[in-house]
């Protein structure tokens, strides 16, 4: 079992930066991969970024260029800058064994707001 721990969101005007932090209840030795989701009113979850335990690293197309996600055993970061109004969403951490499959391990969420 993994449990996910988030720190971090608020809002913030368009142009400004946040920083989300993530830490697992335990480190893990095995091959996996941490990322973050989010989930804006009425859309579904999408994937904003992913790292694996050897440094891959994935992110959507409109956060190319202003996001990075960082980590280590246990903690996973996203760091966001030149923030806009449609990144606005709940973010969500996930723990997962392989890239295929995003598994059953998230995190409570933690609201982003940006305003214009």
């Amino acid at each position: 079992q993994v449990q996910l721990v988030e720190s971090g969101g608020g809002s913030v005007q368009a142009g400004g930066s946040l920083r989300l932090s993530c830490a697992a209840s335990r480190s893990i030795f095995r091959d996996n991969v941490m990322g973050w989701y989010r989930q804006a009113p009425g859309k579904q979850r999408e994937v904003v970024a992913r790292i694996s335990s050897g440094g891959r690293t994935t992110y959507l197309d409109s956060v190319k260029g202003r996001f990075t996600i960082s980590r280590d055993r246990k903690t996973v970061a996203l760091q966001m800058n030149t923030l806009k109004p449609e990144d606005t969403a709940v973010y969500y951490c996930n723990f997962a064994w392989d890239w295929a499959d995003p598994g059953d391990y998230w995190g409570q969420g933690t609201q982003v707001t940006v305003s214009s």
